[in-house]
């Protein structure tokens, strides 16, 4: 959180534009996190944020085909 307030008061810069548009893609900055996964956990997650592990379940997640 300590970056996105530098960055706010240095640079005037929001996260987020005040005036968004529709259908336009929005990343707001990345919080920085102490959590870290172990090297082996990284490898198998494929990253080595926690916050960053989505895995993909496809047809097994919620609403999907099972063709």
């Amino acid at each position: 959180m300590e970056i996105v307030n530098t960055v706010m008061s240095e640079y005037g810069l929001a996260p987020l534009p005040e005036d968004t548009v529709e259908a336009m893609a929005y990343v707001p900055f990345q919080q920085q996190s102490s959590m870290l996964y172990s090297a082996a956990q990284a490898l198998e997650s494929g990253t080595v944020y926690p916050v960053l592990d989505k895995p993909f379940c496809g047809s097994l997640c919620e609403g999907g085909n099972d063709d």
